[in-house]
């Protein structure tokens, strides 16, 4: 149950639940207002220079927050972002508008998100037990697509209109978020060795990193997760601009009463809506549901699922078929991601937490890469190419995911055998 979780888990997930629904009015438009104040060339070099510098500052952020602690690192970033979002909201209010500062205070957010988000997400393995991770990840998945949804259709609206408030609205949001973290949460970082204060930065986050990228264990995680996690980025990339221009547009009548005129654009806009509309209504369900069977089977059954339904997503264009495959891809989607994130938990070094989830989330963004990538190499591929192109990144994936599973279930049955014999 929700309330039987940690403090930290619950002010974490009720906070970025929050932050995530007003942010979700705000950033998908910016393209648009940067597009609109500054030139489209420069808007995007912005946004581009925004990822880099978060991902850079992540990794310092997730060094750091081993050694110093989870909470002071998110105490900082939390108020730097307070910070930013004041000045956004000031060079977005009627009496001054301002696209440059508007722009620095963007750089200013990126850094301070990559500089907790390392730390936030040990928090949460730190607090959590075996036993509640999978419910934990599941109801964090669950808030993610709900705030995403909620912000997406208001932002619509408002953004244009009413700019000026939703800055207010996250401002607010975040002073709270400042509050709570800085106030209730607790540290969850136990120090388990002596760390020198005359260790030059740069030499220790080298030593520290290089150590993450010894463990082949985890490694195989990351080149699984990007394989895997790429293939659902297409939805927005490639399948978007394959349905806008093979997509047979056709109109959908219901006797004189009702006529819609189905083609490619809103059959892409009803899958994610339907996409998200059931991650929304059917986490709790399938979670529960997943209980009776073996995570073994519950996250390469979910893997196999995911990759099948976006296969034929990436090539079918009837409209059946397309809704039951983005059935089929959610479902999967919805039984492997907590048992995958809650595997993640298990295999990072306890003493590097923070440095473990800082090299994981890189692989978010490469993600982000290949699925940009599809734009361009479906260019030059027919689509039951590109079909066949995530098929093979989807096995490919589940293959590198059997070189986590393998060994890890051999640890555990040594570990489980040893302690029965004590």
């Amino acid at each position: 149950m929700f309330k039987d979780l940690h403090p930290n888990i619950k002010i974490r997930i009720i906070t970025s639940f929050m932050t995530r629904v007003v942010g979700t009015m705000i950033f998908p438009f910016m393209a648009i207002y940067l597009s609109d104040k500054l030139g489209q060339a420069l808007a995007g070099i912005i946004l581009l220079i925004n990822v880099f510098v978060s991902i850079l500052v992540g990794f310092y952020g997730g060094y750091v927050a081993d050694r110093i602690g989870r909470k002071k690192v998110m105490v900082i970033g939390q108020l730097i972002t307070v910070i930013a979002f004041m000045f956004m909201t000031a060079a977005n209010s009627p009496w001054y508008d301002s696209a440059w500062i508007t722009s620095f205070m963007m750089l200013i957010q990126s850094i301070s998100s990559g500089l907790m988000n390392p730390a936030a997400e040990a928090m949460l393995i730190d607090v959590s037990t075996k036993e509640n991770r999978k419910f934990m990840y599941s109801i964090n998945y669950w808030a993610v697509n709900l705030s995403i949804a909620l912000g997406s259709i208001v932002g619509g609206f408002l953004f244009k209109s009413h700019r000026f408030e939703l800055f207010i609205a996250i401002t607010a949001v975040s002073a709270v978020t400042f509050y709570l973290v800085a106030y209730v949460m607790k540290e969850s970082f136990t120090q388990t060795v002596f760390v020198s204060e005359k260790i030059n930065v740069f030499k220790g986050m080298a030593a520290s990193y290089k150590t993450v990228m010894k463990d082949q264990l985890f490694l195989w995680f990351c080149i699984a997760s990007t394989l895997i996690v790429g293939i659902e980025f297409q939805m927005g990339n490639y399948i978007s601009v394959r349905l806008e221009e093979e997509y047979v547009s056709h109109s959908v009548s219901l006797g004189d009463m009702f006529t819609y005129h189905l083609d490619g654009l809103r059959m892409i806009s009803w899958l994610r809506t339907f996409n998200t509309v059931l991650i929304v209504l059917g986490t709790i369900w399938v979670t529960r549901w997943m209980r009776k069977y073996s995570d073994h089977k519950v996250i390469y059954t979910g893997f196999w699922l995911y990759t099948a339904g976006y296969a034929v997503l990436g090539y079918s264009n009837s409209a059946i078929l397309l809704v039951l495959c983005i059935f089929v891809a959610t479902i999967g989607e919805l039984m492997y991601v907590p048992v995958k994130q809650s595997i993640m938990a298990d295999i990072v070094n306890d003493d590097a937490r923070s440095s473990y989830m800082a090299v994981q989330g890189l692989t978010f963004q490469v993600a982000k890469i290949l699925g940009a990538a599809g734009i361009t190499i479906g260019a030059f591929v027919p689509s039951w190419g590109m079909a066949l192109a995530y098929l093979v990144s989807g096995m490919l994936g589940i293959y590198c995911f059997t070189k986590v599973t393998g060994p890890l279930n051999k640890s555990q049955k040594k570990a489980a055998e040893k302690a029965a014999a004590i």
